[in-house]
C-alpha cells in the first residue's frame, strides 16, 4: 500500500545507535561534496566519510515531486522529501526535464531556459540541502524525448538546431546547445552539495548517432572536459561524472565497442549501466532469479573495469511487465523482488543497493520498498567502505548447500555476503514462508589470517540476527545459523 504524505511517519522506526552522524541517520546526508578516490570502488566524502548512495530514479512531474511546479505544494513536498531521508534514502536519480508531457521542457524555445522550471529545480536544490539528500542529475530524458521529438524544442520544427534524434550525438550545433545546458545547470546549481554527479548521459544507444557507437568516447570527453572545467573555474572541484547505458545491449550487440566507453573512459568517474535484463528482471515470474542474474551482472561489469572505479546500477525494474503488458507487479510480489535485487546488488559489490526505475502506476515506491531502502540503510556502518577495496566473490564463496544462492565481495580484511534460498519458491513466485529454517556453512577465500566479527543481518526487519567471532589461518570457514529466506553477513577483524 501506498501511504499519503501525512501518514508516512507513523511506521518508522528509530535509527540505530553507533556509527551515527548530527543529525541522527546512520549514511546520512552531507554538507561535503561527494568524491571518488583511486583505486576505491565506493564513494566518500571530500572529508573522508563514506557515503553510499541509497535511493531511486523520480521524475519532476511524478505524483510525490509535481508540486514543486509553480510551488503548488512546497511544504508537501518537503515533507514527503523528509520522510524519504527518515527511511534511509540520501540520494535521488532525476533527469533535468522529464518530456513525457510538454509543459516540463526546461528549455523552450532551445537557449531559453523556462523561469517556473528554474525555479522548481532552485526550490529542490534547496530542499535537498536542507534535509540532507544528494542528486544525481542528468540533462535529458531521452527515452521520452525520442518518443515525443515532434514536440521538442531541440527540433528544427520547433526552431531547435536538430533534424531527428538518430543524430543527436553527431549534430554539431545540438552538441552546442547540450554543452550549454550543462553550462546553465553547472553555474546555476553545480555549487551545492546537494549535487551528488552527473550522468553526463542518459542510456546513450547507437540509434543515436546513426547506428554507430564510434563517436561515444569523444562524445563523453567533449562534455566531460566542458563540465570539469566549468566547475573547476566555478567552484575549485568538480562533482564525480558517469554515463549510463541500457545494459541489455552490452549482449544484444557484442560486435559493438560499447564497454570500453562505459566501463573505462578515462574521463569518467564511476561506471553506470541499467540492469533491464530481458525475462528475469524486466519481466520477472519469481523473486529469485532476478536477485542471481543481478548478481551475475554485476560481477560481469566488475571484470570489465580496470582500475577499481565504483560500479552502481542506476535504473533496474520491470519495465517489459509495466510498459508493455501495462500491469504492476502485485504488491508483496514487488517488494521482495525490489529487496532481493538490492542486495545483490550491494552483496555483488556494487555501490549501495542500486537505483529503481518504479514501473508501477502511479510511479512510487511501496511501503515495503522504502522498508527495503532504510534496512539496506542501516547495514551500511557495518563495513568501512572508506577501506574495501572489495574483489567479487559470487562464484569463489562456497555454500554447503546447493540450495543456497551465493552472492559476495571481499578484499583481505572484510566482507560482505547475502545467501538466498532458491529451492522454497511458491506458486506465486515468492519465496515461501512456510518452510523450515536452514543453515549451512560457508568458506570465503582471501582474508587474511586473523580473528573476525561476522554480523548476521535480517533483511527484512533490518536487524541484527546474530553476531559471532571466528578465526582463520587460511580460508574462512563460516557456520551460518538457521534462516528462513535470506540472509546478509558483514565480516570484519575483532
Amino acid at each position: 500500500m501506498d501511504l499519503p504524505l501525512g501518514e508516512r511517519q507513523a511506521w518508522l522506526r528509530p535509527a540505530i545507535t553507533g556509527n551515527q552522524t548530527p543529525d541522527g541517520f546512520p549514511n546520512a546526508g552531507t554538507t561535503a561534496w561527494v568524491q571518488t578516490r583511486p583505486g576505491l570502488p565506493y564513494f566518500v566524502t571530500e572529508t573522508g566519510s563514506p557515503w553510499t548512495p541509497v535511493g531511486q530514479n523520480d521524475a519532476i512531474d511524478w505524483v510525490e515531486l509535481r508540486d514543486l511546479f509553480r510551488r503548488r505544494d512546497l511544504p508537501g513536498v518537503e515533507a514527503h522529501l523528509r520522510w524519504l531521508r527518515a527511511s534511509g534514502v540520501n540520494c535521488l536519480r532525476l533527469m533535468l526535464e522529464y518530456a513525457h508531457r510538454r509543459h516540463r521542457y526546461i528549455e523552450r524555445p532551445v537557449g531559453r531556459f523556462v523561469p517556473d522550471m528554474v525555479r522548481l529545480w532552485d526550490d529542490l536544490f534547496r530542499l535537498c540541502e536542507e534535509i540532507g539528500l544528494k542528486i544525481l542529475l542528468t540533462p535529458f530524458d531521452t527515452f521520452w524525448t525520442w518518443l515525443q521529438w515532434k514536440h521538442h524544442p531541440y527540433n528544427v520544427l520547433n526552431g531547435g538546431p536538430l533534424r531527428r534524434p538518430s543524430e543527436f550525438l553527431l549534430s554539431p550545433a545540438t552538441r552546442a546547445a547540450i554543452k550549454a545546458r550543462l553550462g546553465f545547470a553547472v553555474e546555476r546549481w553545480g555549487g551545492s552539495h546537494a549535487l551528488f554527479a552527473w550522468d553526463l548521459w542518459n542510456e546513450i544507444h547507437p540509434a543515436q548517432a546513426g547506428g554507430s557507437a564510434d563517436c561515444f568516447g569523444e562524445f563523453i570527453q567533449d562534455l566531460s572536459h566542458n563540465v570539469r572545467r566549468l566547475e573547476t573555474r566555478l567552484y575549485g572541484r568538480a562533482h564525480p561524472q558517469t554515463v549510463s547505458l541500457f545494459g541489455p545491449e552490452l549482449w544484444w550487440r557484442p560486435e559493438m565497442e560499447l564497454r570500453e566507453p562505459i566501463f573505462r573512459h578515462p574521463d569518467l568517474d564511476f561506471a553506470s549501466i541499467h540492469l533491464y535484463h530481458q525475462g528475469t528482471i524486466d519481466a520477472p515470474d519469481n523473486t529469485v532469479d532476478p536477485a542471481i542474474s543481478t548478481g551475475r551482472i554485476v560481477r560481469e561489469a566488475i571484470a570489465e573495469i580496470r582500475d577499481g572505479r565504483p560500479f552502481l546500477d542506476t535504473e533496474h525494474g520491470p519495465i517489459h511487465t509495466f510498459k508493455d503488458k501495462r500491469r504492476s507487479l502485485p504488491e508483496a510480489f514487488d517488494d521482495e523482488y525490489f529487496r532481493h535485487m538490492q542486495w545483490a546488488h550491494l552483496a555483488s559489490g556494487g555501490a549501495g543497493g542500486g537505483m529503481r526505475w518504479p514501473n508501477r502506476k502511479p510511479h512510487v515506491l511501496t511501503r515495503g520498498m522504502r522498508e527495503a531502502q532504510r534496512a539496506l540503510s542501516d547495514f551500511l556502518p557495518l563495513v568501512d567502505w572508506t577501506s574495501f577495496r572489495r574483489k567479487n566473490l559470487n562464484r569463489e564463496i562456497r555454500a554447503l548447500s546447493s540450495d543456497i544462492a551465493v552472492f559476495g565481495c571481499a578484499d583481505e580484511r572484510q566482507a560482505v555476503i547475502w545467501l538466498l534460498r532458491r529451492n522454497t519458491i511458491g506458486a506465486d513466485g515468492l519465496l515461501r514462508k512456510d518452510v523450515a529454517p536452514t543453515s549451512t556453512t560457508i568458506r570465503i577465500p582471501g582474508l587474511a589470517a586473523g580473528t573476525y566479527a561476522a554480523t548476521g543481518w535480517n533483511t527484512t526487519d533490518g536487524a541484527m540476527a546474530w553476531n559471532q567471532e571466528v578465526s582463520t589461518e587460511a580460508a574462512l570457514m563460516l557456520n551460518v545459523p538457521p534462516f528462513a529466506a535470506d540472509i546478509a553477513i558483514a565480516v570484519r577483524p575483532v
